[in-house]
């Protein structure tokens, strides 16, 4: 793990790192690695059959460090049993929410404000949906990459690198509700003096199950973003461009010029979101 993760983001080297302690070390981790065979890989692949894309990436990440023990010296060469284990089929799964199903999701957070001490996970929910953001963008989101002014977020760190994300007033008015917390540089505070919310996942089980979406996970509040953005008829390469897909370098020269048609872009959608539309 040492040797893989410098080549990789933190947040993909958290997850490997979960994927080892909960999964590899368990099942490999009394063998020595000269010893590993096929059979057990394929037992364990084989018992992450109901989570895919869980097995396919344990496998992946099995076979990066059997090969790294090949380079070492610790296998012969050409000897990584992964090689014949075969992924998983991995289906697409596309959920967006309706409109009634974004109103009562919206009602349950501002309840939840009302009654809750802990407000950071009831903003950074809001936040998913009104941006389009991934999840680890908002969670890591610090004050000084907030830029109102410019009505943008202009983050650092992200999936695909830096990256400008553009605000509606909707989502600027949020930003401003949120306080910021003395001592700390993120947007979304977590328990630990300093620290930004880690995990999402608990409060928003509830609040979901709450409203009925217990199929709905935080990843598709960003899928909500991009369909309310094709239904509103957006092209798509300002919807790739308001979620940060990444652009060739021919698109790149022009994006001094989409600042403007991405703001009235995400206007619409945080208008459609809250209500506040005549259409």
């Amino acid at each position: 793990m040492k040797e893989h993760a410098p080549h990789k983001k933190l947040s993909s080297c958290k997850e490997d790192q979960r994927l080892w302690n909960q999964f590899i070390l368990p099942a490999l981790g009394a063998l020595k690695v000269s010893s590993i065979e096929r059979s057990d890989i394929s037992k364990l692949h084989h018992s992450l059959q109901h989570l895919p894309t869980t097995a396919n990436r344990v496998r992946s990440l099995l076979s990066k460090a059997l090969n790294l023990a090949e380079l070492w010296g610790y296998r012969p060469n050409h000897s990584n049993p992964c090689l014949h284990i075969k992924k998983y089929s991995e289906t697409k799964r596309e959920r967006f929410l309706s409109q009634g199903e974004i109103a009562r999701l919206m009602g349950a957070l501002a309840e939840e404000e009302r009654d809750n001490t802990n407000p950071w996970p009831l903003y950074a929910i809001r936040l998913l949906l009104i941006t389009g953001c991934r999840l680890n963008e908002i969670l890591t989101l610090k004050w000084e990459e907030v830029d109102l002014e410019n009505q943008c977020l202009r983050l650092r760190d992200s999936k695909t690198g830096k990256k400008l994300v553009y605000l509606s007033t909707v989502a600027i008015d949020l930003l401003k509700h949120i306080p910021q917390e003395v001592g700390n540089p993120f947007v979304i505070c977590g328990g630990k003096e300093g620290a930004h919310l880690i995990n999402l996942q608990k409060p928003w089980r509830r609040i979901r199950e709450k409203v009925g979406l217990d199929d709905v996970r935080l990843h598709d509040l960003r899928h909500t973003f991009a369909s309310i953005a094709a239904s509103n008829g957006l092209s798509l390469p300002i919807i790739g461009a308001l979620l940060g897909h990444k652009q060739t370098q021919t698109t790149a020269r022009y994006a001094h010029l989409i600042g403007q048609p991405l703001i009235a872009a995400t206007e619409k959608i945080g208008k459609r979101m809250t209500g506040k539309t005549n259409d």
